[in-house]
């Protein structure tokens, strides 16, 4: 009896230890089944099959951002210029093809140099100008969002029929833009789990001076983490600008703060070292489900607007608690 009493003790603590590590690293996941089983009770259209790809086409943009967020909000930085990035891409992109008359695969090609030479000078700053990532991506989000007005002239811009086609269907029913998100989160996926830089992302977020005495090239993987950010900037922008059928000078405006919002509502700690690229999916469809519901409830975007800021409160809150009781 007096063995078996504490056995079963340490038995029932292991259990509900391991509860609450699964808790912590699937509650986005949980959030995500409770909020729609609560919009599918309000709304019957909620768990129609045009109404999920519908929530896959609104989350597609911010789940791409997310996932290049992820990269560096795992290395403990932060990156508020992918907004304006995506949109200088798609501007970049509509210039090259529409205005300059280059071949529509260069025209993209040019968009995607433009997200990774943003993303590479955002890393210089911060690598070699030891400038704080938040100080050092904000200036990039005002070139970048200058650069898109003065391409533009403040106008929208044509996009070539490939990009065009980014915003369409497979077969008349499946969206491209949810087919680019799945590809670029399982790359995201195995960009964290499976490379060298991945690994050197947790090992910089986790200790930085640790990771340089390991032999870690801490300066070269802060470009490559940025540079990637800016990739995935670059894709989404051009995903958008498919969508919208133009690109638009001020595309993605406020996109940055959605971002970092899934990334953290997905479980990764804003102190760095810790994050999931399928948390990241997830959070972006936490806030997807959240405007797609409550537009069939009918409720206004500003109390919208109220929701999301909620839910971003919450979600750091979480976070804090989590890393206090670690």
């Amino acid at each position: 009896m007096s063995t078996d009493t504490p056995t079963r003790q340490a038995r029932a603590g292991q259990l509900g230890t391991r509860a609450q590590v699964l808790l912590g690293q699937n509650g986005a996941l949980v959030a995500l089944i409770v909020l729609g089983a609560v919009m599918a009770f309000l709304s019957p259209v909620f768990l129609s099959t045009q109404n999920m790809l519908n929530i896959g086409v609104q989350a597609a943009v911010v789940a791409i951002l997310a996932f290049g967020q992820t990269f560096v909000i795992v290395a403990a930085g932060i990156d508020l210029s992918v907004g304006s990035v995506a949109a200088l891409a798609g501007i970049v992109t509509g210039y090259t093809a529409s205005t300059m008359g280059i071949n529509p695969i260069v025209a993209i090609l040019a968009g995607l140099i433009t997200g990774v030479a943003a993303g590479f000078i955002s890393g210089a700053l911060v690598a070699y100008g030891k400038l704080p990532a938040f100080i050092a991506t904000l200036a990039m989000l005002s070139i970048a969002r200058g650069l898109a007005l003065v391409l533009s002239g403040g106008v929208p811009l044509a996009q070539p029929p490939a990009v065009a086609w980014l915003g369409q269907t497979i077969g008349g029913w499946l969206p491209v833009p949810v087919v680019i998100m799945i590809v670029f989160g399982v790359l995201a996926a195995f960009i964290l789990n499976r490379t060298y830089t991945g690994r050197a992302m947790y090992a910089i977020g986790g200790n930085e001076e640790a990771a340089r005495l390991s032999g870690i090239n801490v300066k070269r993987q802060q470009l490559i983490i940025f540079s990637l950010a800016g990739v995935y900037s670059a894709v989404a922008g051009l995903v958008l600008a498919g969508r919208l059928a133009s690109g638009q000078p001020q595309a993605a405006s406020g996109y940055e703060l959605d971002a970092i919002a899934a990334v953290v509502i997905g479980g990764a700690s804003l102190a760095g070292g810790q994050g999931r690229a399928f948390g990241t999916f997830v959070g972006a469809l936490v806030l997807a489900v959240i405007r797609n519901g409550l537009n069939l409830l009918n409720v206004s975007s500003f109390w919208q607007q109220v929701a999301i800021g909620v839910v971003i409160a919450l979600a750091v809150l979480t976070d804090t608690l989590r890393r206090r009781r670690a």
